[in-house]
């Protein structure tokens, strides 16, 4: 599988670059989970960064974190879709 380097904008990842895996069309996943486990065994937090363009940047893509862990913005919602 090839990957990519993609830096992460805002969060606990703020300005770290990973590699992260890309599809057979060259691009990131639209949404990038971490899930970090909670100190005394409770429910794990999960932390949610969304594809962005790397506008200016030295990598071709961004992830953006959201602190609500929302669905894709950009992503269409069809009557039919499953939620998720």
């Amino acid at each position: 599988m090839r990957h990519e380097k993609t830096e992460f904008v805002g969060g606990p990842l703020d300005g770290r670059v990973l590699e992260v895996m890309v599809g057979m069309t060259g691009q990131p996943p639209l949404d990038y989970r971490v899930p970090v486990p909670a100190p005394e065994g409770g429910p794990e937090k999960v932390h949610v960064y969304h594809r962005a363009r790397g506008e200016g940047r030295g990598t071709r893509w961004v992830f953006v974190y959201d602190p609500e862990g929302s669905p894709h913005p950009d992503r269409p919602r069809w009557p039919w879709s499953k939620r998720r």
